[in-house]
């Protein structure tokens, strides 16, 4: 079944017949973790590097921020199974979409906050299409923890 994940939303599965798929991945960070021995995996879809900004939103919706929405994402692949030294990560989106003339650097500064979690959790990335200007949709498939990315209509594996 294929299972949107939204902008500040998170999604894990151990349903081997899901597919999650998230959409207008531009300056935010699409982040998918997969245990291939637990199967169990998520994605998630961060829009603002830092929770600082506005604690209580981050409070409510953790998922909106890269430093509170991937250490969650984490912690529930983990709650369910996962093994931090098999979970596979994949990464895209940190575009820097010619709208904000590289001013605020969202998508750079997601990629920076996200790099530094995953690092604190010894975890690296195993793939990633990150950068540039264009937006992408990234899709996590249960069944074989094989990643996609889809941008100016072209598909491909990360």
């Amino acid at each position: 079944m294929k299972l949107t994940v939204g902008i500040s939303e998170m999604l894990v599965t151990q349903s081997m017949e899901d597919i999650l798929i998230t959409y207008s991945l531009g300056s935010c960070i699409g982040v998918s973790l997969y245990d291939p021995e637990a199967q169990v995996g998520g994605l998630i879809h961060c829009m603002l590097p830092l929770s600082r900004i506005d604690p209580e939103r981050a409070k409510r919706q953790p998922q909106m921020f890269t430093d509170t929405g991937v250490p969650a994402l984490l912690q529930e692949v983990l709650n369910r199974g996962a093994n931090r030294k098999r979970i596979v990560a994949k990464v895209a989106g940190a575009a820097a979409p010619l709208t904000d003339n590289g001013v605020f650097k969202i998508g750079e500064r997601n990629y920076t906050v996200l790099r530094k979690v995953l690092w604190k959790n010894e975890i690296l990335i195993a793939a990633e299409d990150v950068g540039g200007t264009i937006a992408r949709t990234m899709a996590l498939y249960m069944d074989s923890g094989k990643t996609t990315i889809r941008s100016s209509g072209v598909e491909r594996e990360l």
